[in-house]
């Protein structure tokens, strides 16, 4: 399920997002709506939907069950689900930390802030669900890519390339969270455990393909390296695969980083 932020008006997002009216910052001094309910408390509430139940799960009417209101009581606040949808975005990402230690080397830095935006979308798997193809121009989206971009540019490299590396790196820790999120949905979602679904269909192989080691040698050689080898047996094998791509990944990325930056400044032997 891809969700595409950005859908609902433009000027009424926008100003939800940035608070522009006393009205939308929860201000009751004015006439209106009985007290209790605000911008806030609505997407609080729709984050707590969304973290127990996933995106599909999502709408004004679950959010309002969960207040004790009913969905139209909501409609005052929110205008609907696609303007919910870029609040809620918003809002987890004040979550992400903004000061780091820059003193300390830019590889340093650079990988405490990848590690706390995997830790991010572990927390909130449904953001992964978020397509990034329609950024949420609110004042959580760009805080992150500020903090993003300020411990990326302690490696002096040019503008241009940190903003690819930038890239690089959340596409990195995006599409490898995504696996680890899939595979734990996936027990809940078909009652089947990982094991028990390998079980069953390995078994099919041997018989099927008795030739697999002439067709796939390379596949054939890995394994017998012990490449596809579990280290937890209490760790769903694919939670771990995605998990040590990640910190793989991450390590490989930042010693080409390592690379451009002696390539820029010119040094011997590259």
């Amino acid at each position: 399920m891809v969700v595409f932020a950005g859908q609902g008006d433009p000027r009424r997002s926008m100003d939800l997002l940035w608070r522009a009216s006393q009205e939308d910052r929860g201000d009751r001094s004015a006439p209106g709506p009985r007290p209790g309910l605000s911008v806030d408390v609505i997407v609080d509430a729709a984050i707590a939907v969304a973290d127990a139940e996933g995106m599909a799960a999502l709408s004004m009417r679950a959010v309002g069950e969960r207040l004790g209101r009913t969905a139209m009581a909501l409609y005052t606040y929110v205008p609907g689900k696609a303007e919910l949808v870029d609040l809620m975005h918003d809002r987890v990402l004040a979550e992400l930390p903004t000061d780091y230690d820059l003193t300390v080397g830019w590889r340093a830095a650079v990988t405490a802030w990848v590690r706390d935006l995997w830790d991010f979308h572990l927390r909130h798997p449904w953001m992964l669900q978020v397509s990034h193809a329609r950024p949420v121009l609110g004042p959580g989206w760009f805080t992150m890519s500020e903090t993003m971009m300020t411990v990326l540019r302690t490696t002096g490299l040019d503008a241009r390339t940190l903003r690819a590396l930038g890239g690089t790196l959340t596409h990195l820790v995006r599409d490898t969270a995504r696996v680890v999120a899939e595979t734990r949905l996936a027990v809940r979602e078909t009652g089947q455990g990982e094991d028990e679904w390998w079980y069953a269909r390995a078994p099919q192989l041997d018989e099927l393909v008795p030739d697999f080691g002439a067709r796939f040698p390379t596949l054939t050689w890995m394994e017998s390296q012990h490449a596809f080898d579990a280290h937890d047996p209490d760790t769903p094998y694919l939670v771990q695969e995605a998990t040590e791509e990640f910190e793989t990944g991450l390590a490989l990325v930042l010693d080409g980083v390592e690379a451009r930056i002696r390539r820029a400044r010119g040094d011997a032997g590259d």
